[in-house]
């Protein structure tokens, strides 16, 4: 057994809106620039936000948690990081002690120190108090604070005054150019004109104490000699597998929500993947034996989705075919009969599935679910702005975390299913294999009919 080691921290705030991810890319972008191997991290679900640290930091970035990843595997992944990486952030969610769990009980589950961003724009030495009652609620190691939104040195000295025992490392200025966002979070970063000279105006506005930053110690995390990679750490063990099988994935602006730990859950089962754009109007690759519509922004995409023909002629003879199709959140926005957009315009969708989406202001669902399938339970989420109107009869429904109550409706017509619910392949790999299994599509529906009987 080995224990790499690196310098990590767990880069939370008081509440959403206070600029973790704007600092931490900042930050990421910065020790690049200094000559770091920096390894990032997002704490909980989450698709875009790591989509933005990718770019700054320039690997990929999964997501930690200590339910929907497992304590084990998330250790074991920061363990994998450490190896190569002189630095590792990592990206917390909401509030330090929001949700169960909480980014706090992820850092002290391990030994991992806190940096709090904290929103200076309308205050100066109650920063100090802030970060205090921070520090001292739970408690947890808070190793500093990251001032965001300084508006001079003037301000950041009155900042730094009042901090007494708690570093101050660093703060970044009011930025003349910010991260843009929409409904579901940040714009995507292909999306944003300049993302890079972005990136790069933020890490210059971030005054970091390289002092008092050297100083941070060092986290150990214990990895296994044996352990294998993270996405085929439990492939090895399930009978079903995708082993011969050629998964055509959907991927672009409008079906971008993807975790990368599920593409690489679905090559440790033996699978090869394909990808193609509906949005450029590509069909689904010949070699498929079957499809996976990932979530994203087809409402923002709708008219090109309505007119890419080549697309929409692929989706109507995969169906036909029998083809195992998996569509989760906005994939299955494109494949129902139409979607209303958030101006109230109808297009219509594939129309594989009955029913319509209404796209609507305000949240419709979020947070952590999970599916009961033969193969055990499925750990994901959900977080959408719209409503399936739909004559369907749901085949399941998932678990909400918090509560143990009823979750999003799972539809299955033939060999399509369908849900809000985004799943996390590597919660269950035996269960992600079955979903692109034409065999587990006769299982459903058998069970389906002695349910309904």
């Amino acid at each position: 057994m080995v224990r790499p080691s690196a310098k990590v921290v767990l880069i939370s705030a008081i509440a959403s809106g206070q600029g973790k991810t704007t600092t931490t890319a900042a930050l990421a972008r910065k020790l690049v620039t200094l000559g770091k191997r920096v390894r990032v991290f997002k704490t909980g679900p989450d698709f875009i936000d790591p989509m933005m640290l990718e770019r700054a930091c320039g690997s990929a970035v999964h997501s930690l948690d200590l339910w929907m990843v497992g304590k084990a595997e998330s250790e074991g992944m920061l363990a994998r990081a450490a190896l190569d990486a002189d630095v590792i952030l990592i990206e917390g969610v909401m509030g330090l002690y929001d949700g169960n769990p909480s980014s706090a009980d992820l850092a002290r589950a391990f030994g991992v120190p806190v940096v709090a961003v904290l929103d200076a724009s309308a205050m100066a030495q109650t920063v100090g108090a802030l970060a205090m009652g921070l520090r001292d609620f739970g408690p947890v190691h808070l190793a500093g604070v990251i001032a965001n939104r300084i508006a001079s040195e003037g301000h950041a000295k009155m900042v730094a005054a009042a901090m007494r025992d708690i570093p101050l490392l660093g703060s970044l200025h009011r930025q003349d150019e910010a991260l843009p966002e929409r409904h579901l979070g940040l714009v995507l970063p292909q999306e944003v004109d300049r993302i890079e000279t972005i990136l790069d105006a933020m890490a210059n506005s971030l005054e970091l104490d390289m002092q008092a930053w050297d100083a941070l110690p060092d986290s150990s995390f214990e990895l296994h000699e044996q352990a294998s990679l993270h996405a085929s750490q439990h492939v090895s063990q399930p009978a079903i597998n995708l082993a011969g099988k050629t998964i055509a994935i959907a991927r672009d602006a409008a079906f971008a929500f993807i975790y990368p730990a599920n593409l690489e859950c679905l090559i440790g089962l033996g699978a090869e993947l394909v990808f193609f754009s509906p949005l450029a109007d590509e069909a689904i690759p010949a070699q498929a034996d079957a499809l996976y519509l990932p979530g994203g922004y087809p409402e923002l995409h709708a008219k090109t989705l309505t007119q890419a023909s080549k697309w929409l002629a692929s989706v109507h003879a995969a169906h036909a075919q029998g083809m195992p199709i998996w569509a989760e959140c906005g994939g299955m926005m494109a494949i129902t009969e139409g979607l209303v957009d958030q101006q109230g315009q109808s297009w219509p969708m594939t129309g594989l599935l009955p029913g319509k989406v209404i796209m609507q202001k305000r949240l419709a669902a979020l947070g952590a679910q999970a599916l009961a399938t033969p193969q055990g339970e499925l750990r994901g989420h959900t977080f959408h702005y719209s409503r399936f109107e739909t004559t369907l009869i749901a085949s399941s429904h998932t678990i909400k975390h918090s509560t143990q109550q009823q979750g999003e409706a799972v539809f299955q017509l033939g060999n399509v299913r369908a849900s809000y619910f985004h799943a996390y392949f590597a919660s269950n790999p035996a269960a992600a294999a079955a979903l692109f299994l034409a065999d587990s599509l006769v299982d459903a529906t058998r069970d389906t009919l002695r349910d309904a009987t």
